[in-house]
This record gives C-alpha cells, structure tokens and sequence, in this order.
C-alpha cells in the first residue's frame, strides 16, 4: 500500500471530509481540544468509521511538518498521479476546457492559493513540470482550502511539450508576460478551449514555452508596478477568463 498523504487544517480537513470521505484513514486531533469547528470535524467523521486519535501538539507537527495544523490532520490514502496521458484524455472528453499551467512555481503557497483559485473559476486542471515545480504537498493542500479536491492536478515531464500537444487539441495556449507583443488582457479573447499559462514573478514564463503561447498577454497596472504575486495574478488572469466565457 503506498504510504499516505498528510491534510492539515480544519478547512482542508472538512472540504476532504465532505467530498471524499473515503480515502480518510485515520484522523488525529490535538489531545484536550473540545471546540465547535473540532467537533464539526469529528461529525462528519463519524459515520464512515473513521479511526479517531488523540495526539500530542508534538506528533502533530511532526506529521503535518509545520507547527500550523490548528489541532487536526488527516493521514488519507493518496490519489494516483496524474499525467500527460490523463490530461489528453481530460481535453478529449470536455467542451470549452479550462486549464492553467504553472512554469517554475516553487513555493507551496502559491501553488496552493493558484489552485484555490482555479477551482472557483471552474478550472478542470493545473498542470505543473515534475521538476523545478512546487508539488501538492500538506502546505499547498492546507493554502489551496478544499480546492485541490476540486481540481485535477497533473505534473508533466515537459511542459513545452505538453503545451503543443494541447495545441494540436485544438486548445489554445495563452502566456502571461511583459513582451512588447502582449495585449492587455482584456482584449485576447479567452473563450473556447484554453490554458492560461503563468510564471513565476522572479522569473517569468521560461522562452521555450513562451515560444508556444499562441497570444501573449499582460495585466494593465497603474503606477510602476511592473509584476504580480504570481497566485494575485492568476486570480486576476483567470476572473478575465471566466467573464469573458460567461458572456
């Protein structure tokens, strides 16, 4: 059996609880800890049989690997990973696709709140590079607040590679940047089949996959300003998307 995934944080912990119950194992709660949020947490636990334990504030943190759990954390059987085979099949089999691609975003935090994001805009996936990539670890699950339960997440051996093979899905590939070719973003058209594609604030969308974006876009800023948190950006990036689809 593969070793299991660690969830911490009452949100992360009861969007689980809600939508996949399931693949909880076992559930350890801070030893003297009696509140409301904890025993919503236990009800909802309760009738799947879920094996409850009492932990110290050390195990813990040890199992969460920060000392910011608030008292819960979920050992849960893990998903399969997901790959490119899985994404060409996702594209196959939904109209109008929405997707987001993270080039070299390497913190946990904004991965989790990019994927939070994704997921209230109607996102079907985001996709990452295996390698220089952050991946779905507690932290990024507990900032991403149940929305990694929502969205598929798909890591890539290359994501240029995959970016082309989406074009020929008919998938049009959209890169955020300053580049003297970029519009404004509101006024590249963002509906149909699409991935909005994202780097990180220090260094941007890597030139072999900005070679690959069919637009290139940026987000009008007032001021000197000149850059975005990157998961700011995507939730900028994206509410344009969704407007647009919706009109």
């Amino acid at each position: 059996m593969a070793k299991p995934e660690y969830y911490y944080g009452v949100h992360a912990v009861e969007s689980l609880l809600e939508l996949e119950p399931e693949r909880v194992l076992t559930l350890f709660v801070l030893k003297g800890r009696d509140d409301q949020r904890l025993k919503k947490v236990l009800t909802l636990a309760q009738p799947f049989g879920i094996s409850i334990q009492q932990a110290s504030r050390d195990r813990l943190e040890k199992l969460a690997g920060l000392p910011f759990h608030q008292g819960v954390v979920a050992a849960v059987r893990p998903y399969p990973a997901l790959n490119e085979q899985d994404l060409e099949q996702l594209v196959a089999q939904t109209s109008d696709v929405l997707l987001l691609a993270l080039d070299q975003v390497t913190d946990p935090h904004n991965l989790g709140a990019c994927i939070r994001t994704a997921a209230a805009m109607g996102v079907q996936a985001v996709i990452v590079p295996r390698d220089r990539s952050a991946s779905l670890t507690p932290t990024a699950r507990k900032v991403a607040a149940g929305g990694a339960e929502k969205v598929k997440f798909i890591q890539v051996t290359n994501l240029g590679k995959t970016l082309a093979a989406l074009k020929e899905q008919q998938v049009k590939v959209v890169g955020t940047l300053l580049d003297e070719q970029a519009l404004p973003i509101q006024q590249c058209d963002l509906t149909g089949n699409l991935v909005i594609v994202m780097g990180a604030e220090d260094t941007g969308i890597r030139p072999i996959n900005q070679a690959q974006c069919d637009e290139k876009v940026y987000i009008p800023m007032s001021g000197d300003l000149q850059s975005l948190n990157v998961s700011v950006a995507t939730g900028m990036a994206l509410y344009e998307a969704c407007r647009q689809r919706l009109n």
